[in-house]
């Protein structure tokens, strides 16, 4: 398909028009091609999404030419098995007289069947999978459409479907080899932990014991009130930068990110305190973002298609929202384990007993590094204080820098209005 796509850049004797011109009938012809009519290609071209229609009709290169029920009969499986199957990928719904699917579509559901056939997964594990994998391809196709990452920044759609047109036979397959390698290398890292669980004495369908950490941006809602759409797509992406980079370091695994908040898995507590730790040194340090604050628990954990579940994840949870700004708190089982697995690497202090919402009082404690007290004394502490002082100090030298500018103008204000301009025409002195 390669050789169907040009650019036109450098055609010195094609002005912006014939340029535009060119570039819509090569569009027209890989439309057609993949399917499209000439009234879709006009309503799009007249829509101002031809981009996003190439695009569209690229990823899935294939005639819509099938209804649901012809589906069905081709394949053996029935509708309404269909139905669930094609709602836990989280696909709109398809109406029986709507020619929507493709043989794509056609060698999904036969693959599904081939893997049923062959004893591979049971219809309501498929079913789950299913949804598992519609969720998080969603989540990834999302990402893909923001401006940038494909579709091109080009201002006419027309050119920004002939840029992407030229590169999508070798960007599409590499996106789908770049799938493939990641989830073979996810689910090897998931047999690895569990022939460690295993051979650690962990019997199947036990419930294994890890400890797990929350982080909690201070502020974040308030701070959103008060930026652009950039300037928050900004904080969030760095917040995730650097919950990422910190948490994979330490051998822990990120579970998720909800706006301002992450949760993470650890299999030791040791290495679950030292992220918590390094979090909450690393947002104090940075000048996009405020502090966080850190909660972290250990016990069984229910794993779930990704997530985990259970007492000790509802106690973490339950922590990180009474840390103060900069801290790290541990519940009692978590103290008692790091105490054991490296007895001189933090410093601990007992927090009064917290009543906390539905898990009752318990006993918390401060966690940090030698040197660091939990009255908000010591180098860490210290660090934060001159880093605050200093974004502090900024904003101080603006405002004084604007109330300059502003002497300077009620200055000049009071000088123009103390000149009076006489009928004769002269200037005169005001008193």
């Amino acid at each position: 398909m390669s050789g169907l796509f040009h650019t036109y850049e450098g055609l010195p004797d094609t002005d912006d028009a014939d340029r535009r011109e060119v570039a819509l009938d090569h569009v027209k012809e890989i439309l057609l091609m993949h399917g499209a009519t000439e009234e879709e290609i006009d309503r799009a071209v007249a829509d101002g999404v031809i981009d996003l229609f190439v695009a569209e009709r690229m990823l899935v290169p294939s005639r819509r030419r099938y209804t649901r029920p012809e589906v069905a009969e081709l394949t053996g499986v029935d509708v309404d098995k269909l139905e669930r199957f094609w709602r836990a990928l989280g696909f709109a719904g398809v109406d029986d007289d709507d020619r929507a699917l493709t043989d794509l579509d056609l060698e999904a559901v036969r693959i599904f069947q081939g893997m049923q056939a062959l004893g591979a997964t049971q219809t309501d594990t498929a079913l789950q999978m299913a949804r598992v994998i519609g969720s998080s391809m969603a989540r990834i196709a999302e990402a893909e459409l923001v401006p940038g990452n494909m579709i091109s920044l080009e201002v006419d759609p027309v050119m920004s479907a002939e840029a992407f047109a030229s590169i999508a036979d070798e960007t599409i397959p590499a996106m789908a080899k770049l799938l493939e390698f990641v989830w073979r290398r996810q689910v090897a890292a998931g047999i690895q932990r569990s022939m460690m669980l295993r051979s650690h004495g962990l019997a199947p369908g036990q419930s294994p014991v890890l400890a797990v950490g929350f982080a909690d941006m201070v502020g974040f809602t308030l701070l959103s009130q008060h930026l652009s759409d950039e300037e928050l797509a900004a904080v969030v992406r760095r917040f995730e930068e650097i919950s990422h980079d910190i948490v994979t370091a330490a051998r822990g695994r990120v579970v998720k990110m909800i706006g301002d908040e992450v949760m993470f898995v650890v299999d030791h507590v040791a290495d679950a305190a030292r992220i918590g730790l390094d979090l909450a040194d690393a947002y104090a340090d940075d000048d996009l973002l405020s502090d966080v604050r850190v909660g972290l628990a250990c016990g069984p954990v229910l794993q779930r298609d990704g997530d985990y579940f259970g007492p000790t994840v509802n106690l973490a949870h339950r922590i990180v929202n009474i840390g103060n700004p900069g801290t790290v708190l541990m519940s009692d089982e978590f103290h008692a384990a790091l105490t054991d697995e490296a007895p001189d690497e933090f410093t601990a202090k007992p927090l009064r007993p917290r009543l906390l919402k539905d898990l009752g009082r318990v006993q918390l404690w401060w966690c940090g590094r030698p040197g660091q007290e939990a009255d908000g004394t010591g180098a860490a502490a210290d660090r934060r204080r001159n880093v605050r002082w200093e974004r502090l100090s900024e904003v101080l030298r603006d405002l004084e820098e604007l109330r300059g500018v502003g002497e300077r103008l009620l200055s000049s204000n009071r000088a123009a209005d103390s000149v009076v301009v006489e009928p004769g025409g002269g200037d005169a002195e005001g008193a």
